[in-house]
């Protein structure tokens, strides 16, 4: 059924024959055109060819499934764990797919079994993106365009949905397993998986060309500043000195643009604080992954049907300082909450940890005053600014450069206020020098010779630093591949 179907050939003439007009022989642009017309043929066979055997699959799945579920008791399904009940399941697949009495080889009756193993258990389709630790983007484009995102280039894979419904389903599967739906009447959604892997998903009619969704990956082994060291995104001088001004209750602002690894960077951070301290976690989709004991997560929640119940990150933010914090950590600043969080780090809620969208770190202070205005107060601007100089101790920007790589751009100490300017001093920064053969951007880290100026604040924390990590000089070099 669904093996090589055979799909006949088009020799062009060689020569005269008595068929031929005028008994005149074929042209080389006759030839030619005989060519094109035989290859065309075949392709066209060929594609219609596999769009029936792949109607003709779904159909075959779509009708065992539907068997399945009318065979197995899915609430005591649900009730059970572990690879017991989905080898039970899996051979009451097998069994199915014999009743059906159709012709598959082995890698066809394989492919069928795991489908709907997966249909019934996972998210579909999606398993095998899944279940690759290479891929840290999935972007999916209606029901037969799925790219990925492998070493920061996207490309586009092989996995597709059968349809419009199909893609819904796993959609409204993803959604609903955290108390938020994907319809009309709400068509976007911010959700995330069971590893905090980010989704937001859009459906008709605002994307005109079908449901899309996209899922940013947090693996089951998540990234740490080894990795980071390894890959060349920063240097071991960088991580000891972020670490002793996480441990000594700096108030840290990471900025970066879509996909820099912002809130990877800020996961990791969060680990250096200590375990005695209570912490509170404010995000619109739970995304961080702490390992201390005593943390207190919070997430924001989409208004109901009728437009009511909704609670955002300002209304958590706000609630949080009652709820005797050591350590709060902000997902996103996007909007009025801003100013929530300035306000939180200058009345005694030091350490506290976030990230907002900016290109670099002078831009990340035009950000936050714009952040800041739409919480509806009329504060003159240097007022603004002098709420972020004092609150803000370090600036972290982080970015994607060309060709993939995720690089800590900056690591800037603010100063405080000269005027009516915020003065920022680079104690970290990286140099790009060029783009190698494959397309891929690299430099060099360096410490610029300049020490910050809460040495002393280290110290009285209990963190010593040696001086000599401040000293200027190239700290690590890119290889670049020419």
């Amino acid at each position: 059924m669904f093996g090589k179907s055979k799909i006949p050939t088009l020799k062009p003439p060689k020569g005269p024959t008595a068929d031929t007009p005028e008994g005149a022989a074929t042209t080389q642009a006759g030839d030619g055109v005989a060519l094109k017309a035989a290859a065309v043929l075949p392709r066209a066979e060929k594609s219609r060819g596999h769009a029936d055997k792949s109607d003709e699959f779904y159909a075959l799945k779509t009708r065992i499934h539907k068997k399945l579920v009318d065979t197995l008791d899915l609430a005591e399904i649900g009730r059970r764990k572990g690879d017991d009940v989905k080898e039970e399941v899996r051979q009451v697949i097998v069994n199915l797919c014999e009743e059906e009495n159709v012709l598959l080889n082995f890698s066809e009756r394989q492919r069928l079994v795991t489908e709907i193993l997966n249909e019934t258990f996972g998210l579909g389709p999606l398993e095998a993106l899944l279940g690759d630790p290479h891929i840290s983007d999935i972007l999916i484009n209606g029901p037969k365009q799925v790219y990925v995102e492998r070493k920061g280039r996207l490309q586009l894979s092989q996995v597709n949905f059968k349809d419009n419904s199909h893609l819904l389903h796993v959609i409204d599967k993803i959604v609903s397993s955290i108390g938020r739906r994907c319809d009309e009447v709400s068509p976007m959604v911010d959700a995330r998986l069971k590893d905090g892997s980010r989704v937001n998903a859009v459906i008709p009619p605002l994307a005109i060309d079908g449901p899309s969704m996209s899922i940013r990956r947090f693996g089951a082994d998540p990234i740490t500043f080894e990795d980071y060291i390894k890959f060349g995104s920063l240097t071991k001088e960088m991580v000891e000195f972020l670490k002793a001004c996480v441990v000594s209750h700096m108030n840290i602002l990471i900025v970066g643009g879509t996909g820099s690894g912002k809130t990877t960077l800020l996961n990791n951070l969060s680990s250096f604080i200590p375990d005695t301290e209570r912490i509170v976690t404010i995000e619109d989709a739970a995304e961080l992954q702490l390992r201390q004991p005593h943390i207190v997560r919070l997430e924001t929640r989409p208004p109901n049907i009728e437009g009511k119940g909704q609670v955002t990150i300002r209304d958590l933010l706000i609630n949080s300082l009652r709820m005797r914090p050591d350590r709060i950590v902000v997902g996103e600043c996007r909007g009025p909450e801003t100013l929530d969080m300035l306000q939180a780090m200058n009345t005694g809620h030091d350490g506290s940890l976030t990230t907002i969208h900016a290109n670099n770190v002078r831009d990340a202070v035009q950000r936050v005053e714009t952040m800041v205005m739409m919480a509806g107060f009329d504060l003159p601007v240097k007022a603004i600014r002098q709420q972020f100089a004092s609150a803000i101790h370090l600036i972290v920007n982080a970015n994607r450069l060309t060709g993939g790589p995720r690089k800590v751009m900056c690591i800037a100490e603010v100063q405080g206020m000269e005027g009516d300017a915020v003065t920022i001093q680079e104690i970290f920064k990286f140099e790009q020098l060029g783009i190698d053969s494959v397309g891929k951007a690299y430099g060099q880290f360096i410490a610029t010779g300049l020490r910050p100026g809460f040495l002393e604040r280290l110290k009285y924390s209990g963190v010593e630093l040696d001086p000599s990590i401040f000293e200027r000089r190239v700290l690590y070099k890119d290889t670049p591949n020419m």
